[in-house]
């Protein structure tokens, strides 16, 4: 099941077990199931502290796996074979069951162990979804934390008959005893804030405490994490508060134009960049949205940054750096469907279409993309784009020419999305070039249409263009003295993650000088209170 340099990469992990893991597996006689029997063979090879034990597959999922700690008699399932992006789950769990230290704050390791009542977590996943294992490593760490959480991850494409009953259109998509719990990436903080009515006012309490900030960032994607570093590196006070920490970049599957990375992923990109801002003395706030920015009163005063849980935090000079999100289509039948087929992401929900047809809206790079991505899957695949051509790279539409289950329709404008309540039937469009309705029976339909810039929140304190971008200068300067923006949010033309990175460095460097030219307000504040004394 492993090649040498995962069963290298495996075994030193195994090293750092301290006590004993058991391994069960419920098999029959498919291809799956064997798979799955050598994967648990090979991993109880590379330990003496990995056994496996009998086990009787009866009211269990079958192919699935159990790992459970002996010392603490936590459980986490596997059902199917976790390989893909979920191997990394897989060892994790491993891991932590086998007593290696989880690397979670203390004050959410507190919060997982407090929690009160059984909670049983199931999550649909694809393996080919690279935001599925960050939901499912999180679920397997409480799981770890506390033995009142069981966690299952089950393979959507392998269980299609438990995806159907459920209507499951796009992953990951959780459950919990037996009720849906929630749809696409969660953090840890996010899935604490739904079983624990608390932990919200509890994560405001603690940021309000907050000193004051040098510089604040407003995002954690490229751009925002090159923001980071640049400033911690003056020395000066800084914090990140961001929603999710890698932004659109979590949800990319291919990068191959990164300068000096000939290849790599979104995920893998985003680790990466975390670490690098860890190395410094950076305060991380994630899962939190900002609400509103107010600008000082006074001139070189504090910029206010309030956040949609009620907290806010003080900062002496801000950079927006949100980001962008997919362009939605607007039209009947979409927020409707949305997860019933209509989806945003061909990497992660593709393998619950197999055997299916869907339609990819979009003629660019990323809908050409999608669209050879799918045809592997899917039965069929129809292109349809606004434009009278296509404006995907020549390669990219050579390939999809060259795949006979892949149509391309041009001058083709989508009306409506179709369904039966549950999920999607058919799509509507007119033919531009003869003003006539079509309609095509299918069961997905993955949106590529580009990206809106994620401004809403500013609107009324920076100036804006029409589509939304904050207008930024050649030093990142906003209209707002001490707000700057970078990345993608900003009116800058071209919109790709090595440019994002670049104009959060300058952008740093034009906070930073705007810092070392303005008085410091706090420091008057405490001159003024020594004198008072």
């Amino acid at each position: 099941m492993l090649d040498t340099n995962l069963k290298q990469q495996l075994k030193a992990y195994l090293q750092n077990l301290t006590s004993a893991v058991e391994l069960s597996v419920f098999l029959d006689d498919d291809v799956k199931s064997q798979e799955l029997k050598a994967l648990v063979t090979e991993i109880a090879q590379m330990s003496p502290l990995v056994s496996i034990v009998a086990s009787d597959a009866q009211n269990e999922r079958v192919p699935s796996m159990l790992v459970k700690s002996v010392n603490s008699g936590s459980e986490m399932r596997f059902a199917g074979v976790p390989m893909g992006h979920e191997f990394t789950s897989l060892v994790l769990a491993l891991l932590h069951s086998g007593g290696h230290p989880i690397k979670l704050d203390e004050e959410v390791i507190k919060q997982v162990a407090e929690l009160e009542g059984e909670y049983s977590f199931e999550t649909y996943i694809s393996l080919s979804c690279q935001n599925c294992p960050d939901v499912v490593q999180a679920l397997n760490m409480m799981s770890a934390i506390n033995p009142q959480i069981n966690h299952v991850m089950v393979d959507g494409a392998l269980f299609q008959e438990e995806v159907y009953q459920r209507d499951i259109l796009s992953v990951p998509a959780v459950y919990l005893n037996g009720k849906a719990f929630g749809q696409g990436r969660m953090t840890i903080t996010e899935i604490l804030n739904k079983v624990d009515s608390n932990a919200g006012a509890r994560q405001a309490e603690s940021i309000n405490q907050k000193e004051a900030f040098d510089l604040l960032v407003i995002g954690g994607g490229p751009a925002g994490a090159a923001s980071a570093i640049y400033s911690a590196r003056k020395g000066i006070r800084t914090g990140i508060v961001a929603d999710r920490f890698g932004g659109q970049v979590q949800d990319t599957m291919a990068i191959e134009n990164f300068i000096s990375v000939s290849a790599t992923e979104g995920p893998k990109l985003v680790a990466s960049l975390e670490a690098h801002v860890k190395d410094y003395d950076v305060d991380i706030m994630n899962d939190q949205r900002v609400k509103n920015i107010i600008e000082s009163d006074v001139e070189g005063g504090l910029i206010t940054v309030e956040l949609e849980n009620g907290a806010s935090l003080q900062t002496r000079s801000t950079i927006i750096a949100t980001g962008a999100r997919w362009r939605e289509m607007n039209v009947p039948g979409e927020q409707e469907y949305r997860g019933k087929g209509v989806a945003y992401c061909p990497h992660c929900d593709g393998p619950l279409f197999k055997g299916k047809s869907v339609a990819v809206i979009g003629g660019g790079n990323s809908g050409i993309e999608a669209a050879i991505d799918l045809a592997g899957i899917v039965e069929h695949v129809t292109v349809l784009e606004f434009d009278s051509t296509l404006r995907a790279d020549a390669v990219l539409q050579n390939k999809a020419r060259s795949l006979n289950n892949i149509d391309i329709i041009v001058n083709a404008q989508t009306t409506e999305v179709l369904g039966n309540g549950k999920h999607v039937t058919s799509l509507n469009y007119i033919n531009r070039a003869t003003d006539e309705q079509e309609s095509i029976e299918l069961a997905g339909v993955f949106v590529q249409i580009g990206l809106v810039p994620n401004s809403k929140f500013l609107k009324g304190t920076v100036d804006l263009t029409q589509r939304g971008e904050v207008i930024a200068n050649q030093k990142g300067e906003t209209n707002v003295a001490g707000v700057y923006a970078a990345g993608d949010v900003t009116d800058s033309p071209y919109k790709q993650i090595i440019i994002a990175m670049g104009s959060g460095a300058t952008a740093a460097l034009g906070a930073f000088d705007y810092l070392i030219r303005t008085p410091n307000p706090i420091d008057t504040l405490e001159e003024n209170e020594e004198a008072a004394a």
